[in-house]
């Protein structure tokens, strides 16, 4: 019977190791199949075509200034590939250059699906109902995984570092008419409370105590920028993935500093 027991056990043992196999290799075939596809997306959309760029050449805006060509072909993008696409993040230094989306209907649809509305275990760069498309709102948040393979968000990590974060400040996100650049002011460890249910950021003083929280936050891991004072009028991008270990979210926080129009690609 003892034979029989140790037996049984080393079989589901075995069993447990196989099948822990078996999903850890799908997911590394689905992770680069998700590169893969964010590869290609770039070099299809990333870059507006020389017909865009004359187009622009002889476009102005309403103050009369002249407007730069999209570098993103959102048009074909949405067309192609999928509606659901409205932006674009870059954060130089790190592996931050993706497509940002929302559905229509699944506030979480992204969490496990990819640009293509496939499953993925990488997901994709979102956000939720509770922000516009034109990261107009006072502060909108963005979400991607921390995945092992330093894709999505996992390259935000870097920020935890002074030296990286000294060095690296710039962020943009295009639309399909504008480039917004931003200042990252600072990166620290935040609770894993949901931000936008958390804060009613329409009333002045929440909104201003929540600022307070972004330059002083209640973190160890934190790294703030020096001489950087937030207002009232200031427009706020938080990006947001999980930790590296236990329970809670890295959250990378940063300004509008400026906005400029565009020439959609043609």
């Amino acid at each position: 019977m003892k034979k029989i027991i140790i037996t049984a056990v080393i079989i589901v043992l075995i069993l447990i190791a196989a099948a822990s196999g078996i999903y850890i290799f799908f997911e590394q075939i689905n992770n680069q199949q998700a590169a893969e596809d964010y590869s290609s997306l770039s070099s299809k959309y990333d870059n507006a075509s020389a017909a865009a760029e004359t187009t622009a050449a002889q476009a102005t805006d309403s103050s009369g200034v002249p407007a730069e060509p999209n570098p993103i072909d959102f048009a074909s993008l949405q067309q192609n590939e999928n509606s659901d696409i409205y932006a674009w993040i870059k954060v130089p230094g790190t592996r931050v250059d993706y497509p940002v989306l929302r559905s229509e209907t699944n506030d979480n649809f992204y969490i496990d699906h990819g640009v293509n509305k496939e499953y993925s275990f990488a997901g994709a760069i979102y956000s939720q109902f509770c922000n516009r498309r034109d990261f107009k709102d006072r502060v909108t948040v963005l979400y991607g995984h921390n995945m092992a393979d330093n894709s999505m968000f996992a390259s935000l990590h870097s920020f935890e570092d002074a030296d990286f974060f000294a060095q690296n400040r710039d962020m943009t996100i295009y639309t399909p008419d504008k480039e917004l650049s931003y200042e990252i002011v600072s990166a620290y460890v935040g609770d894993d409370s949901h931000i936008m249910n958390s804060y009613d950021f329409y009333n002045d003083e929440v909104f201003i105590g929540f600022l307070d929280n972004i330059m002083n936050p209640h973190s160890v891991q934190s790294n703030v920028r020096d001489g950087v004072s937030l207002g009232i009028n200031d427009r706020i991008v938080i990006l947001s993935t999980c930790l590296n270990y236990g329970e809670g979210r890295y959250l990378v926080a940063a300004r509008l500093v400026s906005e400029k129009p565009l020439v959609p690609a043609q």
